[in-house]
């Protein structure tokens, strides 16, 4: 069965939908939209899963026109097609691939048999650099079917290549869910009854490692009462830097048809150099919530070994019902959330 990748984002899981979600928490301060909704037990509710996976799918962002590669001849003259992977392939970073083939190929299709451990293939996005249009787009792809940690991605290719000739083609790769380790074999149907196959490369899927503290199971807040204090950290532990690092918070509440305002909440952040600053909270677009773009505190891009830390407290104002609320953290980099937190806690009325 053929999925676009949108397809895919939407039905990699639990874990990829609400990843997807919680990425929008993040550029909150753009969109305005809202963040999904967990029961106590950290599961996505119903509404919340149909309203993550349906934003999520209406602003993946569409392959578009970017600076070309530079061109790779990986192999030897012996081979006719050659596979390259990096040995590391961070959450939410794209990272190079490329195919080169060494025999004449006529409206035949390289296919790239993928095999995950630790998250599922559907999470996987992979594209190729089209030189005559300047664009990436995405290559077909087959998953699922029982298998989630298998999956199939193909291209169609003619190209008049030869051992003294050979002809490259650029590709990219990207987990949009967890860590754990990716495995690709890569073959060609020349269009002559032929099929060559590449040596499987193998990478590992890592992430940063972020950390959450001063948070507890039973937190209760007072109306008008003194602030909760935690702490969100982030260390590049990957030997990539992670560009466009975010992070985001993000409530609901409701009692008695009373749904919890961003006016109820009081949430500060600690920012070097500035002290303690009020975090707009902004109201949700598909459900009744409210979410917030924390501030950056280190520099962009987050080098290897460098750390993130995120101070925050958290008040609740005289105006806000008494009621239990959903609430989390979440961090990423662009539109992928790679870490999400729970934070449940209740309102009190003294």
């Amino acid at each position: 069965m053929q999925q676009s990748v949108r397809a895919r984002r939407a039905a990699a899981g639990s874990a990829a939908v609400v990843a997807a979600g919680l990425a929008l928490v993040v550029g909150a301060a753009g969109t305005g939209q809202a963040a999904p909704l967990h029961t106590d037990a950290g599961a996505q509710s119903p509404s919340a899963a149909s309203c993550g996976a349906a934003t999520a799918a209406r602003t993946a962002p569409a392959a578009g026109a970017e600076t070309a590669p530079a061109p790779g001849i990986t192999g030897n003259a012996a081979q006719k097609i050659s596979y390259s992977l990096a040995g590391e392939a961070p959450v939410g970073l794209w990272t190079s691939s490329s195919v080169t083939l060494r025999t004449p190929v006529s409206k035949g299709t390289v296919s790239l048999d993928v095999a995950t451990s630790g998250f599922s293939a559907a999470s996987l996005e992979i594209q190729r650099y089209v030189p005559t249009t300047h664009r990436w787009v995405d290559l077909d792809s087959s998953v699922g079917g029982g298998l989630p940690d298998k999956g199939t991605f193909t291209f169609p290719v003619s190209v008049a290549a030869s051992p003294g000739h050979p002809a490259s083609v650029a590709l990219r790769v990207k987990d949009l869910d967890r860590p754990g380790r990716l495995s690709v074999a890569a073959s060609v149907k020349d269009g002559h009854g032929h099929t060559y196959r590449a040596p499987v490369r193998n990478a590992v899927v890592d992430q940063p490692t972020t950390t959450l503290t001063g948070w507890s199971r039973g937190t209760a807040l007072v109306r008008g009462g003194a602030a909760k204090e935690f702490t969100l950290k982030v260390k590049n532990t990957t030997r990539r830097a992670y560009p466009a690092l975010n992070a985001g918070y993000f409530a609901y509440g409701q009692s008695n048809g009373h749904t919890l305002a961003p006016k109820d909440l009081k949430l500060q952040q600690y920012v070097p150099g500035h002290g303690w600053q009020r975090v707009s909270l902004l109201p949700g677009g598909c459900d009744p919530g409210m979410s917030a773009a924390l501030v950056p505190t280190a520099k962009s891009p987050l080098a290897p070994g460098a750390t993130a830390v995120y101070r925050m407290r958290l008040a609740v104002e005289g105006s806000a019902p008494v009621t239990k609320v959903e609430a989390g953290v979440s961090a990423g980099t662009g539109d992928t959330s790679f870490f999400y937190r729970m934070l449940p806690f209740a309102i009190r009325a003294r």
